[in-house]
């Protein structure tokens, strides 16, 4: 049992370097350790909603794996570790491509820097969806699902969808019912694929949107509802998805889908959303207003 009394041993030798640092210590160094602390326990939270999660299992099985071939003392095993790590980071780099990718559109979505930093140079102050486009998207979605017409309507909020625009054809013109219900309509050109809305204006129609591949959705749902949370996973933008199959409303935002909805219950989470885009306004005018202060004074 040498290789127990190895284990044994290093483990007493670590306890002892633990004390040892522990007494060096100082303020910064607890500071430290706090810091990584939440950074671990945020990545793993992000691992854990993600593909990656599968992968990071792995990986703690051939830790695990090569931990007990170097207490061990297998020297041959612990070579081909070293020679082929190198580039075993650079694959799982490429594997995690779309996850890593994801993670840092939420960081940059987070508002950690003043917006007036990266503000947009447009002004959007009239890109604000009335009441009445709310109702014209609540009657139009209402018709449709009594008549089980499919539809899938992208509304921008502050992240810009013009990506998404440019896959489509551009229509421009002022929502209505009468026009969601015609563009949808079975057999006309413009049925497949989705709409987006900006402001009071549909902009395009038949847009193609990222499908979602999250696993944790039902296999009732089609092509439609997991591209309308694929685009509410990677933009901030609301996404209205009426069922050709069984007439039902849904809403897809920040990756969540929201079945069965009501008229009533869709018309709440548009004037929700209304109400912070009208939010987010006011607060762009004062810190653009205080700004102009500051540089007079």
């Amino acid at each position: 049992m040498q290789w127990f009394d190895a284990i044994v041993e290093r483990m007493q030798d670590f306890l002892k370097s633990s004390m040892y640092y522990g007494t060096t210590m100082d303020i910064y160094d607890y500071v430290e350790i706090i810091i990584i602390a939440f950074l671990v326990y945020y990545i793993l939270v992000w691992v854990k909603a993600t593909r990656a999660w599968l992968l990071l299992r792995g990986l703690i099985v051939i830790c695990v794996f090569l931990l007990l071939a170097f207490l061990m003392d297998m020297s041959t095993i612990m070579w081909l570790a070293q020679n082929v790590l190198s580039f075993a980071v650079i694959a799982l780099l490429v594997v995690l491509q779309p996850e890593l990718r994801h993670a840092l559109e939420n960081l940059g979505r987070r508002n950690f820097l003043p917006s007036m930093i990266f503000a947009d140079s447009g002004d959007r102050s009239q890109e604000i969806f009335s009441e009445k486009t709310i109702n014209e998207i609540v009657k139009a979605c209402t018709e449709m699902g009594k008549a089980r017409t499919g539809a899938l309507i992208v509304i921008e909020q502050k992240e810009s969808l013009k990506e998404y625009e440019r896959t489509g054809i551009d229509v421009d013109a002022i929502v209505s019912s009468q026009l969601l219900i015609n563009i949808f309509e079975h057999n006309t050109p413009l049925h497949d694929g989705a709409v987006i809305i900006r402001g009071n204006r549909v902009t395009s129609a038949t847009c193609y949107l990222p499908l979602s591949d999250n696993l944790d959705l039902s296999k009732e749902l089609g092509t439609r509802h997991r591209a309308g949370v694929g685009i509410s996973e990677v933009t901030d933008s609301l996404t209205v998805i009426v069922s050709e199959e069984t007439g039902k409303i849904s809403a897809a935002s920040s990756g969540q889908l929201y079945r069965n909805l009501s008229a009533d219950q869709l018309r709440e989470r548009l004037q929700a959303m209304l109400g912070n885009k009208g939010r987010d306004e006011k607060t762009k005018v004062k810190r653009k207003w205080i700004g102009r202060r500051r540089v007079r004074g």
